[in-house]
């Protein structure tokens, strides 16, 4: 019998079963495809290898400028998608080279549980357990009419095999997976449409930054229809047409070879055995206490089966705390709400933590908005990616950092400074005091810092 079973090996099932085993406790981890999950496997890696790739293509641009002229029209986008899958391959097999270094033994099937201490295999074996972690993750959500065919209509699954560049692509959808594949398909040349039905892209970031990455995105040719409802899809093996309904009421027709439809994620609880153990779901996610233990006693659930932001290291760290309170330890942090990142990768960048300037303001709670703009940040002139901005949300009495916003190249590395300045519960005078180094984009942090003293020197 295993002292652990997590069923499912993404980001937040193997890391739970590698801090299990780490913790002197029997482990295994149930998978039924590769190690990884949806994270490595068909979401942050390989679209990040696609973003790589794009910004090296855009880079033509820049080459232009200094009298170099590549020949773009030998584009193989097959090649693209070849390169994100060696990256795939490599970081499953450092996957697989972790379980087996810490001992953790990693089956391969479909699990359903038939008890809490008891679980069965597609192929009939049955595993025995003290505790069952569920990692089961999530899939793309499909909405009725716009079912997946993954040839006219794809999902952020389908569209990582494409072999071939659509020539016109209309993306429903205008949270962080369909804002990075709007960047990635304009940038090798697509005429891209992007749809989202709130008043602004990226509606649970701040607006400010929201709209600035917008108008950016404007620049660089993707159109943007916000306050708009995609009402219907009609396809033929060549096309897709989407009609939009605007607040207003007004009417428009969307023609595009392809749709790429990013509605959100769904639970993968619907068939794991919940029955069995009395679980129930609300809108197919598991309720769970401040350790991820569920209603039954031994039976924990982590990642995106539960009601927590959907993000690869948010399940990472919930996969831990999990683990750490079955071996008996007192977790060293719980996860605060106001200190988990979220990163955005297209070009550019967007990250952010903790409270929007429209929360503080719903909530009468008095904030200091500070802002200050790359164009101040001298390497940023210097190489070009001047277009962007910090902004912090300060506490106006108590000087506390309340939330960070960062647009701009390097954006989803520099959140992590001011991420340590809030956990250390810095003053804005500990970081703009500390001497950063010169020409660095981390001096936008200083000086944005320096800022909210009235202290900026280049702004």
């Amino acid at each position: 019998m295993y002292d652990v079973a997590v069923i499912g090996a993404g980001p937040g099932g193997y890391v739970a079963a590698i801090r299990a085993a780490q913790l002197g406790l029997n482990t295994c981890v149930i998978e039924r495809d590769k190690p990884g999950g949806v994270c490595l496997n068909v979401g942050c890696i390989p679209t990040k290898s696609f973003i790589h790739q794009a910004e090296l293509f855009e880079s033509q641009k820049e080459l232009a400028e200094i009298g170099v002229t590549p020949d773009s029209k030998n584009l193989d986008f097959a090649k693209v998608v070849a390169k994100s899958q060696l990256a795939v391959g490599k970081l499953v097999d450092g996957v697989e080279h972790l379980l087996r270094k810490n001992h953790v033994e990693l089956v391969n099937g479909t699990a359903k549980i038939t008890g809490k201490n008891s679980i069965l295999l597609d192929d009939g074996a049955e595993i025995h357990t003290k505790n069952i972690i569920i990692a089961t993750g999530s899939r793309p959500m499909e909405v009725p009419g716009f079912e997946f065919d993954e040839k006219q209509v794809l999902s952020s699954t389908g569209i990582l095999s494409l072999s071939k560049l659509p020539k016109r692509l209309v993306i429903l959808g205008a949270g962080a997976i369909g804002c990075e594949f709007a960047y990635i398909m304009n940038a090798f040349g697509v005429d891209v449409q992007l749809v989202e039905m709130a008043d602004h892209i990226l509606p649970t970031e701040d607006e400010e930054a929201s709209e600035m990455l917008a108008d950016m995105l404007r620049e660089q040719g993707v159109t943007i229809h916000t306050s708009s409802r995609a009402r219907s899809l009609k396809k033929t093996k060549r096309s897709v047409t989407v009609m939009l309904e605007s607040s207003d009421g007004n009417q428009k027709e969307l023609k595009a070879d392809k749709a790429l439809c990013v509605f959100g994620r769904a639970a993968n609880t619907d068939a794991i055995g919940l029955e069995h153990i009395a679980i129930e779901t609300n809108r197919g996610c598991i309720a769970v206490g401040d350790f991820y233990q569920t209603q039954t006693p031994g039976v924990f659930a982590i990642g995106d089966v539960i009601d927590t932001p959907q993000l690869a290291h948010l399940a990472s760290r919930e996969g831990e705390i999990a683990v750490e309170y079955i071996a008996g330890h007192q977790p060293e942090r719980q996860v605060d709400p106001n200190e988990i990142v979220y990163a955005l990768y297209c070009n550019p960048q967007l990250a952010s933590f903790g409270q929007r300037e429209e929360q503080l303001a719903e909530r009468n709670i008095p904030y200091e908005s500070v802002v200050f703009p790359y164009a101040g940040i001298g390497k940023a002139v210097a190489i070009g990616k001047s277009d962007g901005m910090v902004k912090l949300l300060f506490d106006k009495q108590k000087r506390e950092l309340l939330g960070a916003h960062i647009v701009g190249h390097n954006a989803t590395e520099l959140i992590h400074e001011l991420l340590l300045a809030k956990t250390a519960e810095l003053l804005p005078i500990d970081i703009g005091s500390m001497i950063h180094a010169h020409p660095t984009f981390s001096e936008g942090i200083m000086e944005s810092m320096l800022a909210a003293d009235g202290r900026a020197i280049h702004y």
